[in-house]
């Protein structure tokens, strides 16, 4: 049982790695997109957010979804859309036939994402089991957007962008195979114990809403503004038909729960600095010191290498020893003191001592997100782990679509104030980078801020319940 335990985990780590690495392997391949199909500027923007957009708008539904139909289901159901999507992306030979191809890899990808932490808690319930397969799952979604881009530089330079889509097909394949017998069987509580038709067209069409508002406010602040604001009403509606339903789609009690509540408010915080960190400072190297693809890349392995090294071999033990909490917090103030080193970045930067140093503080990823996902997944009952396990996804991919329309706004706006003003166009791009640089780390002394008033670590002996039926209560 324990092997097969073990397996079903690398089922799950694969099907959340595909979703992370399909956010960020389109980055350093948009250049040859664009040559190839004639993408204008804004159509080319719309490749990354047509992913954003249905990853981060169905998350929630496609969680609750899989407490009522079974989330082994719901995982092969998504994984069998986003690899058949991935066949119609590597296939693209038009703008539109690309662009549609990544919202229904959205959709793929939030279906199994959505999922994901509510099987492995069910699958791993004593404590020092559960920390490792936590670490894994930490590990795979802090270092997957990095290994995407050296994936991406490396398919693109070897042979074309096609390939990076084309790539999830037999790891998809091989997935589904997999999972089938080793990802544990439920039946789910049925839809009549929770479908709220309602409440799943608000929610849906409100962070639908909301995520286009922050991805085109730099290229339509207008329109940005009325979707914003349309957002904003239906979400409230949202909260209203949820206090009031009989059988709501997100049960408002599991915000009862502080440490659910500030682990996800933590979440987007630092989500929104270190997404816009890595899509920041691939332009930087690839714009201000001229790096192609690959080199951009090889660039950033250090930092998904040690993200990786410390949330394995590190973060576990550490948060045995000292709690999650206050490594969540070590881990807040490594990042925040990359991020202000980051603003001193020169315009001729040398590789070796002005950014692989400030990669290594990276580590601070690795051992924050895995400290933050026991705390955002405390308080969840089994019949509301799927639910948990979106929320926990859902606000992170808020984080990521926050964090890259407003520091790239910030530093597009820097920028061309620079230039207009008559500096260079690598030193007006560097100051604009810094100033993004710069507020990054003020959303993550925000986050650092939120967890140290408002997170509490739970007693030892409640973190880990020993049966399966509930997850880690939360104190206070």
């Amino acid at each position: 049982m324990s092997r097969v335990r073990w397996i079903a985990l690398g089922v799950i780590a694969t099907g959340l790695l595909m979703s992370v690495l399909d956010g960020s392997i389109v980055t350093v391949a948009m250049p040859a997109m664009q040559d190839d199909l004639g993408l204008s500027p804004a159509g080319l923007s719309w490749v990354v957010n047509a992913y954003l957009i249905a990853f981060g708008s169905l998350l929630l539904l496609a969680g609750r979804l899989g407490d009522l139909i079974g989330r082994k289901r719901m995982f092969l159901i998504g994984t069998a859309v986003f690899t058949l999507a991935s066949l119609l992306a590597g296939a693209a030979n038009s703008p539109t036939v690309l662009i549609v191809a990544r919202f229904l890899q959205g959709v793929g990808s939030a279906m199994s994402a959505a999922v994901s932490l509510g099987i492995l808690v069910t699958l791993f319930t004593e404590s020092k089991e559960r920390a490792k397969a936590i670490a894994v799952f930490s590990f795979t979604g802090a270092a997957g957007a990095s290994i995407g881009q050296v994936l991406g530089g490396v398919l693109t330079d070897a042979l074309n962008w096609h390939w990076i889509f084309l790539i999830n097909i037999p790891i998809g394949i091989a997935a589904i195979a997999v999972a089938v017998p080793v990802l544990p069987a439920d039946r789910g509580l049925g839809l009549a114990a929770g479908a709220d038709v309602l409440g799943a067209v608000l929610v849906t069409g409100g962070l639908m809403a909301g995520i286009y508002a922050v991805v085109t406010i730099e290229s339509d602040g207008r329109n940005a503004a009325l979707f914003g604001a349309l957002a904003v009403v239906l979400l409230a509606g949202f909260l209203v038909r949820q206090a009031t339903a009989r059988n709501p789609l997100m049960p408002l009690h599991i915000f009862r729960s502080r440490s659910v509540s500030a682990a996800n408010l933590v979440q987007v915080l630092m989500v929104a600095a270190l997404f816009a960190f890595q899509i920041l400072t691939a332009l930087y190297l690839q714009k201000v010191l001229g790096y192609d693809a690959l080199e951009t890349g090889l660039a950033m392995l250090p930092a998904a290498l040690t993200i990786g090294a410390v949330s394995l071999g590190v973060a576990t033990r550490l948060n045995a020893r000292f709690g999650e909490r206050t490594v969540l917090l070590a881990g807040l103030t490594l990042l925040t003191g990359m991020f202000l080193l980051l603003v001193r970045v020169p315009v001729e930067a040398n590789y070796v001592t002005d950014l692989l140093p400030l990669m290594f503080l990276a580590s601070g990823f690795g051992l924050a997100l895995p400290a933050l996902t026991t705390l955002g997944m405390s308080g969840a009952k089994a019949d509301d782990a799927g639910l948990a396990s979106g929320l926990f996804n859902t606000t992170q991919q808020i984080g990521m679509a926050l964090g890259v329309a407003l520091l790239s706004t910030l530093a597009a706006s820097r920028t061309e104030s620079l230039s207009d003003a008559g500096q260079s166009l690598p030193a007006a791009l560097t100051g604009g980078y810094h100033l993004a640089y710069a507020v990054g780390a003020g959303l993550l002394v925000a986050a650092f801020t939120v967890a140290a008033v408002l997170l509490r670590q739970p007693a030892r002996d409640r973190a880990i319940p020993q049966d399966a039926e509930t997850v880690p209560a939360p104190v206070g």
